[in-house]
């Protein structure tokens, strides 16, 4: 499964989700993601890997908004009688 990448300073990092294949482990690296950076099948590439643990705290502050949360709270409940 892939989750996402962005661009740092060396380089390029990318979440991916290890899948088990028969005895072995693998991680699948996105087409689009392979034909940007010209990879090719059997070619060799240094893959540094940490754990990713995430938080809910993570998730917190990620979405921006103009309008007050008791704004976006009281529309929602006008929905609710529809």
């Amino acid at each position: 499964m892939y989750n996402g990448m962005y661009n740092i300073e060396e380089g390029t990092m990318m979440y991916a989700t290890i899948k088990k294949w028969g005895n072995s482990y693998g991680i699948l690296l996105p087409a689009e993601f392979v034909r940007s950076r010209n990879l090719s099948e059997n070619e060799v590439v240094e893959i540094e890997v940490r754990k990713r643990d995430f938080h809910m705290k993570d998730f917190f502050g990620i979405v921006k908004s103009r309008k007050s949360i008791q704004k976006i709270k009281d529309e929602l409940r006008a929905g609710w009688g529809d």
